[in-house]
Formats: structure tokens, sequence, C-alpha cells
């Protein structure tokens, strides 16, 4: 009972900051709010340049707050992409108590916004480690132009599974982000990402995840990646290149 009321301390890491916190970035954005119900709010950054060619939804992993995640928006901005990045319940800026059910509710709320001044074919959701599975539930439910996961679980549970085996996780657990379902149903093509040296989410979970449907999904390995270090390879950025080309 008590792993089942504090495993949220556990498995998110959020930076929480003051809501008259100032975001300064050297590249045009703007903040973002999306009041999802009474109380609850959503905030993000929408990094923007003249002409895009589409824009990324980033969802990303399971610590810090996106006053830090924002610096990745280079890796699409530099390619005339607008970035748009949010933060979950209780992490930065944004409100309300997280459950999978919930969180889930608030990226399919932020998405349904984007659309109203956004074509979905211009949308791109990329999801990292712990985002990778609110971004392919998302992908699954709508129609954008690519799903992008980096380092991805094949779900939850079995990435809880390897440390701590021995507890009946399907009654304990109160996250599952079952990726291996939602891929299934995912029409856009899917690219994953994922370093052949990974540790905290072996590539194994991506191998799996891509011989779910192998038509629709292109594995690209980083070989010698680790977790945390994907962008540190220029053929990362040499694959973020190629596929936002088209």
């Amino acid at each position: 009972m008590l792993i089942y009321f504090i495993q949220d301390r556990f498995i998110f890491k959020p930076e929480k900051l003051p809501q008259d916190f100032e975001y300064r970035y050297d590249v045009p954005f703007e903040e973002l709010f999306f009041d999802v119900a009474t109380g609850i709010r959503i905030n993000g950054l929408h990094f923007f340049c003249q002409a895009p060619k589409g824009l990324i939804l980033y969802f990303h992993g399971n610590s810090k707050s996106i006053k830090g995640w924002a610096k990745y928006a280079k890796d699409f901005y530099r390619y005339q992409y607008d970035v748009v990045l949010v933060d979950y319940r209780g992490f930065g800026k944004s409100t309300g108590k997280r459950s999978e059910k919930e969180m889930l509710s608030d990226m399919q709320f932020v998405y349904e916004k984007l659309l109203e001044n956004h074509a979905e074919h211009d949308i791109l959701i990329y999801g990292r480690s712990l985002g990778s599975g609110f971004a392919a539930k998302l992908a699954a439910d709508n129609k954008p132009r690519y799903l992008i996961l980096d380092a991805p679980y094949f779900s939850f549970i079995k990435v809880v599974e390897r440390f701590v085996p021995i507890f009946p996780h399907k009654w304990i657990l109160r996250y599952h982000l079952h990726t291996d379902k939602w891929i299934r149903k995912v029409n856009c093509h899917t690219y994953i990402i994922h370093g052949t040296k990974d540790w905290l989410i072996p590539i194994r979970h991506s191998e799996k995840l891509q011989q779910l449907n192998p038509g629709k999904i292109t594995l690209i390995r980083i070989h010698g990646g680790r977790h945390n270090n994907l962008p540190s390879f220029p053929e990362y950025h040499n694959f973020i290149r190629d596929i936002l080309k088209y």
C-alpha cells in the first residue's frame, strides 16, 4: 500500500517553477497556457520561426521542466520547424494532481488546441524516454505527419520490472503506459531512435516495438549511445535532419 501511494516520488523528478518565473531564450518564443479544467493549467513554450515547415510537439522525460528541456528545441528549430514543449502536471508551472488517465487527457487537449492554428499534417509528435508513451498514445488517437520516439519503452511496466522484479506490478503500478498497444494503432510512419548502450531502457525495447509493425516503423540505432547522450552524436542530428526533410 505504501508503494502504491508514494510511487510518484520515484517515477517523476520534476523541477517546480514559481508562476511568475520568466523564461529567457535567444530565439523567438512565446509562453503558452492550456486551461484543461478548473484549477488545472498546463504550461508550455512555443519556439517559432518565419515560414515554418511544420511543428514539433515535444514530450520530455521524467525530470526537470521545460526550462531545461527547451535547449533541445534548437535540434528542430534549425531546420525551420516550430517547436512546442509542455510540462506535465506538477512540473514547472503546470498544476494538477497526476494520474495516467489525466496526463493522457491533458496531452490530447493540448493537441486539439494546436489544431486550431495548425494543419494536422504539419504536426510531428516527438516523445523522449517517459514522454514516448504519451507521444505514442497521441499519435494512435490522431493523424500527425510523423511520430518520433527517442529511447522509448515497450511498456512502462517492463521498465519497472527490471528494477523491482518481485512485486505484482499489474496491481501496484499506477502508470502502465502501454506503448506496445498504442503503437499498433499508429497510422503515420514512426521513427525510433535508440542508443545501443542504453542501460536504463535497453534497445531491445525498441526492437520489440519495431517488430509489432515493421512496415511502418524505422528503427535508427545510435551505436555507443546511452540513455541521456544521444544529442552528442553527429549521427543523431543527421537522422533528425533526414527525417525532417520530408
